[in-house]
């Protein structure tokens, strides 16, 4: 897995990569995992196939990554 002969880059944002491309990988990943965490305390999912909503900001996450390509699932601001 470990190449011996493999040069790692210190990107912004403390990321270390093998090359440009992994590295602009990981920061996207990183952001919309930092995005998402916290924006997920101000939503709340309305699930209409199962006539419920969910308020807990762990499950509310659960929710964004599992259900996002179902119909009737609406993503809404607690306003």
């Amino acid at each position: 897995m470990w190449q011996e002969n493999k040069t790692w880059l210190h990107c912004i944002n403390n990321i270390i990569a093998a090359d440009i491309a992994s590295a602009a990988f990981l920061a996207s990943y990183l952001h919309r995992s930092r995005v998402t965490k916290n924006y997920a305390s101000s939503l709340e999912i309305i699930d209409l196939q199962k006539y419920k909503v969910i308020k807990k900001e762990g499950k509310v996450r659960i929710a964004l990554r599992e259900r996002l390509g179902i119909p009737f699932i609406f993503i809404v601001g607690k306003n």
